[in-house]
């Protein structure tokens, strides 16, 4: 199996871990844990196995001045990105959220362009296009006169938007290092100065939890919310950044309504529709567009 049919797998295996995330973990805000509470817990549990997984890996030190980008990946990458996504989402609706998340890959791909002088071909751009228009139709559906911007959810709206544009810096930003070192020796020190940051906001509503009055299954969606939506999700996207472009990397995030839509549908939750179709159709025709290369370069 090549490497890029590797990254693809594994950024394919991270949208799922996504679109679960969706169904379990939807309720742990703010009634067992508070927003900055959740994202201490997420941050200090994934610090914790990636720095475990480090010692099965091969040793790999840091050349000179690298550890300062690291502290400033960590920055956009980790704390930023966390707290502003969970923090928002519990002053916005959920829609909201994952409409604004659409931004994303059109930023990636004009950080790109800026920074790494990438060529905007017109498969990237006929794929980001379809991947656009099936995931906002798709999320349009779904909200059903729920997607409203407005004062109420200003607050939230903007910090949403600012998380997406903290996570296309990180992904842009990213990719030198995750081709230069090992996709753990980057993340364990991206990990450790993002709970440097996070600390002292997120540690007093961590504590503040109230353990023993958890039931098994708030247990367990906090488990999968540190080991499958933070450890290996972030594995998994960053590992991909080896092989992929950093805007192929980003486009992903439109599957993952589409995938939330499979699995509602599999539960019994969602039915199937033929604009459900359409959209899901769009969606895969604009990763897989946006992912190939131009002739000239094959």
């Amino acid at each position: 199996m090549n490497s890029s049919l590797k990254a693809h797998l594994s950024l394919f295996a991270a949208q799922v871990i996504y679109a679960l995330n969706y169904s379990i973990a939807k309720d742990l805000m703010p009634t067992y844990i508070k927003p900055l509470g959740l994202v201490m817990m997420r941050i200090s549990g994934a610090l914790l196995l990636f720095w475990a997984l480090s010692f099965f890996s091969k040793k790999e030190p840091l050349e000179k001045g690298d550890l300062k980008k690291m502290m400033l990946l960590a920055l956009f990458g980790v704390a930023v990105n966390q707290a502003f996504f969970i923090y928002g989402l519990s002053l916005t609706k959920p829609i909201n959220s994952a409409i604004i998340m659409v931004s994303n890959p059109i930023a990636v791909m004009l950080f790109t362009i800026i920074v790494f002088k990438e060529r905007l071909t017109a498969l990237k751009l006929t794929g980001l296009g379809f991947g656009v228009i099936g995931a906002v139709t798709l999320l349009l559906f779904k909200a059903q006169g729920s997607f409203a911007i407005g004062s109420e959810t200003a607050a939230g709206d903007l910090m949403t938007l600012v998380n997406s544009l903290s996570w296309a810096v990180f992904v842009v930003m990213a990719k030198p290092y995750m081709q230069k070192y090992q996709t753990v020796t980057v993340m364990k020190w991206i990990f450790l100065f993002g709970f440097i940051y996070i600390c002292p906001f997120g540690m007093p509503d961590l504590l503040s939890v109230d353990w023993n009055s958890l039931s098994s299954k708030t247990l367990f969606a906090m488990a999968f919310v540190v080991v499958a939506t933070t450890f290996l999700a972030y594995l998994l996207n960053t590992y991909a950044l080896k092989a992929l472009s950093s805007s192929v990397v980003s486009m992903y995030i439109y599957l993952q309504p589409f995938l939330a839509t499979i699995i509602a549908i599999w539960l019994g939750k969602d039915e199937l529709t033929p604009l459900k179709v359409v959209s899901g159709i769009l969606i895969i025709s604009g990763v897989y567009l946006a992912g190939r290369k131009p002739k000239e370069n094959l």
